[in-house]
């Protein structure tokens, strides 16, 4: 107050009560103000709303409105400037009244003095720096609560949710349906649930623990979890924490891992076959050299057995390097319901004969990608004939279903087999890795080949015991992605 200049509103519609409060305020020392009247309400309300004042004494009698109404009109209007009330007599109600909707003090007239005035108004501009330093925070910290990209929550000490920001949405839910859930009921592993309460509660805080949550449309999102038990100032405990979506990056990783496995093993069969050809040429020639000289019907016959195994042998050789190559493929833009029904009728016998029920959702306008469509027919193909063979007959139900957004289509193959195993399910695309017995373990790699080729992601979840789902996104013609690939194929053409 000794430093700065204080500027105060006397909105009195009583010209000699202005004077009298005014002449209070200017005799209080070491101090600095600029006192001004209104005895309009209107004015006075107007003053308010626009802050033109550090602070505002007002009577309790205005004419046909009281200093009441304007207060509480003030502080409706987004009014943050102290405001005193002054009566011409006490009445404990009004002070009541008065303190309750936000005034800072209640004066009565008769009873003024400079020592009080002071108090008074050191008292209202302190408090209210204070009021506004704490809103100016709150408005900050909420600020970055509600426009936060990750999902920020609140939770009482049972994880029970009590607030939480529009980021929920990643998950798929509204507020107002999160706010009637649990923290537990978004993890989907009895172990993930006991994890994080055990360790909230021993060591009162979780930092950065991967764990996969589920959406309301049971879609699995990786997420990195972080959360923290506080204390509410004797009032009880509360967790605070924050779900950061990490999905993509996940997938991203994934895919990025399956190329480099998919390299490796391509340079590993290119060296083998190389190194095992060129004896096997020398072999070849040399048995069919002999079988123009050996007129002996058994040793002939040792002959072509050799023979018949140095082709086979090759032959394995070519199939190992054909699957380890990139796919040669032509892209043209085509109908991915259509692709979808050429699938489906190259397995309708097999779902016959082994009566299993078939499911199938599609879009009702057409989704255009752009695709090889021979190659991708086999690519899909192979996961289907997959789900078939792990269902039991009978008993089987499969469901081909996709979605679209603008920008990706999103095909669903899912089974109810017997599933797949969390550590198999990381090996499922490798080269060589299979479960059958007669399986060499290049179908899911080849797919996964021809898929990257088309700019294709894929994903599996399964349950084992349960059956397993197939998530593979295609870059749709209109998409940004698919305009980059149409553009790469008139480049190619004009080459």
């Amino acid at each position: 107050m000794q430093d700065s200049l204080v500027k105060i509103l006397i909105v009195d519609d009583d010209e000699d009560d202005f004077i009298i409060t005014g002449d209070y305020i200017r005799h209080i020392p070491n101090t600095r103000y600029v006192i001004e009247w209104c005895p309009r309400y209107k004015d006075a309300l107007a003053h308010m709303v626009q802050g033109d004042y550090n602070l505002y004494f007002v009577d309790y009698r205005l004419g046909a409105k009281s200093g009441v109404d304007l207060l509480k009109e003030a502080l409706q209007n987004g009014c943050e400037d102290p405001i005193i009330l002054l009566t011409g007599k006490g009445n404990y109600e009004v002070d009541i009244e008065a303190m309750q909707l936000g005034a800072v003090d209640y004066l009565v007239k008769t009873e003024l003095s400079i020592e009080k005035m002071e108090r008074s108004i050191r008292y209202a501009l302190g408090r209210t720096a204070t009021l506004k330093a704490l809103k100016a925070n709150e408005r900050r910290y909420r600020s970055i609560f509600e426009k936060s990209k990750d999902l920020v929550f609140i939770t009482d000490t049972d994880l029970n949710f009590r607030d939480v920001n529009d980021a929920v949405h990643l998950l798929g839910y509204e507020k107002d349906e999160i706010l009637k859930m649990n923290l537990s009921d978004l993890i989907e592993q009895q172990q993930h649930k006991n994890f994080l309460v055990q360790s909230l509660l021993a060591f009162n805080e979780i930092n950065d623990w991967e764990v996969v949550l589920c959406t309301k449309n049971n879609e699995r999102r990786t997420c990195v979890l972080s959360a923290t038990v506080e204390d509410n100032a004797g009032h009880g405990g509360y967790i605070q924490g924050i779900i950061h979506d990490i999905t993509n990056l996940k997938k991203m990783e994934k895919a990025t891992l399956q190329a480099e496995k998919l390299a490796a093993a391509g340079r590993l069969v290119r060296t083998l076959a190389h190194e095992v050809r060129n004896p096997l040429n020398n072999i070849t020639l040399s048995v069919e050299q002999m079988q123009q000289d050996i007129k002996d019907e058994g040793s002939l016959l040792y002959m072509n057995i050799i023979q018949r195994n140095s082709k086979r042998i090759s032959d394995l050789i070519s199939e190992l390097l054909n699957t380890s190559r990139p796919s040669e493929i032509q892209l043209k833009e085509d109908v991915l319901q259509t692709i979808l029904d050429n699938v489906i009728s190259s397995t309708i016998d097999r779902l016959t004969l082994k009566r299993i029920k078939l499911k199938v959702s599609y879009p009702n306008d057409e989704v255009r990608i752009f695709a090889d469509r021979e190659k991708l027919e086999l690519a899909l193909l192979n996961i289907v004939t997959n789900a078939i063979e792990a269902m039991e007959d009978e008993k089987g139900q499969l469901s081909i279903l996709f979605h679209t957004t603008p920008q990706y289509a999103t095909v669903q193959i899912t089974d109810n087999g017997c599933g797949i195993s969390e550590e198999n399910i990381s090996r499922l695309f490798e080269p060589y890795y299979t479960q059958k017995r007669n399986g060499m373990g290049l179908g899911l790699a080849f797919t996964l080949n021809i898929l990257q080729a088309h700019k294709a992601t894929i994903d599996v979840n399964s349950n084992p015991g349960k059956g397993t789902t197939f998530i593979i996104t295609f870059p749709t013609a209109s998409s940004a992605e698919g305009q980059a690939i149409k553009q790469g194929i008139e480049e190619t053409l004009t080459e």
